[in-house]
């Protein structure tokens, strides 16, 4: 479907309250499913997983703005009328996290509830991750993504993945299926990205689930705390084993089952008008 500008591909499962998901930056629908976060059957909602702009099925656009996550958020919102949406929950893993943050302080009558994955860092930690961007976007231009590959090797993986054999295998299996120079603009786009200021954050008046994870610098929990600190009543759980992931799709679950619980009319009447 067209979404301001760019075909976007996406696909609709299950039934309940509307959830609209969105993966992280170099991720895409066919690259979450071979290791999934979340089981997908189990949670009550309509669930709308979508390859956001550049990555996966969907087309790449050349405006470096149009991966800013304040942007990726206004796609989001665009592809929700396209489904005929009015309220959801707006879920996602890093990137899409931040997209979540981002469509929940541009619309806030839109957005039902927010379930942030892994939140990325942000704010004051926020530009020595834009310059690790910018410094693998130069070398997947000149040098093609092997190097980047040799180089991520080198960092511990998260918590939850110490004794995961095949996790460094399936990253930069991962990486070897971009195009190095479309992955290259999508990093540098990413790189003038931030999360919404903590004024706006702390105005998120929505029922919000922060899942994160220990021992992951792109990922920290300070983001996570900080974002639990700012949104009123938010829900935090903190990860740091293979066995702790494998709850999240249970407190997902739970979240969105006490949404329409509480509200059933509201969450349930997802068209647009």
């Amino acid at each position: 479907m067209r979404i301001r500008g760019c075909d976007i591909e996406a696909d609709r499962s299950g039934d309940g309250p509307a959830l609209i998901w969105g993966h992280g930056l170099g991720q895409s629908r066919e690259l979450e499913d071979r290791r999934p976060l979340f089981h997908w059957a189990q949670v009550p909602a309509s669930v709308v997983r979508y390859d956001a702009r550049g990555h996966g099925r969907s087309e790449f656009t050349i405006d470096l703005d149009g991966y800013r996550w304040d942007q990726l958020a206004l796609d989001q919102l665009a592809l929700a009328d396209e489904f005929g949406i009015d309220r959801y929950v707006a879920a996602g893993a890093s990137m899409g996290a931040a997209t979540a943050l981002h469509a929940a302080v541009a619309a806030p009558e839109r957005i039902r509830g927010l379930v942030l994955v892994i939140p990325p860092t942000g704010w004051e930690t926020r530009a020595a991750q834009t310059d690790v961007y910018e410094a693998g976007a130069q070398v997947m231009e000149t040098r093609g993504v092997e190097p980047v590959i040799r180089a991520a090797a080198l960092t511990p993986p998260p918590d939850p993945f110490v004794d995961d054999p095949l996790f460094r295998e399936r990253s930069a299996d991962g990486m070897r299926s971009w195009n190095p120079e479309r992955l290259a603009r999508v990093m540098r786009g990413a790189a003038r990205a931030d999360l919404p200021g903590r004024d706006a954050i702390s105005r998120i008046g929505c029922p919000s689930l922060v899942l994160a994870w220990t021992g992951d610098a792109v990922h920290p929990t300070s983001t996570a705390d900080e974002l639990a600190r700012l949104i009123p009543g938010c829900e935090l759980h903190v990860g740091s084993t293979s066995a702790d992931l494998e709850s999240w799709s249970d407190l997902m679950s739970d979240f969105v089952e006490r949404l329409r619980n509480s509200d059933p009319g509201r969450i349930d009447g997802d068209s647009h008008a």
